[in-house]
């Protein structure tokens, strides 16, 4: 609730209504139309708030900042896709080209040579 997180992380409550005004925070809503706060909504505010207090961003820097991340987590979670899509390629295509391709040799004799 709006009141306890307020309190925890030693805001007002206009500054959490100002955030969501603003789009910066989006918690949900219950049947009663309270504001409920997520662990992801928490560690938001964390960042908001270091960004804010102990950086001096301001609240459009902030909008900024938080879109280029989420922009990034994207492209992570695409990159990592994309990974692992070649992988996959690269292992059942080598898999059916080199299945054959070991052939027996008889064991021989280790020489050392002498230097």
């Amino acid at each position: 609730m709006i009141s306890s997180v307020a309190e925890s992380y030693q805001i007002h409550p206009q500054t959490l209504r100002l955030y969501e005004r603003l789009g910066l925070l989006q918690p949900s809503r219950s049947d009663g139309n309270t504001r409920l706060y997520t662990d992801e909504d928490l560690k938001r505010l964390e960042v908001i708030l270091t960004l804010t207090r102990e950086l001096g961003v301001n609240l459009a820097g902030v909008e900024v900042i938080l879109n280029m991340r989420e922009k990034m987590e994207k492209l992570q979670q695409q990159v990592a896709e994309m990974i692992e899509f070649v992988h996959e390629q690269v292992s059942s295509s080598l898999a059916g080209s080199f299945r054959n391709a070991l052939v027996k040799v008889p064991s021989s004799k280790i020489v050392r040579s002498q230097q």
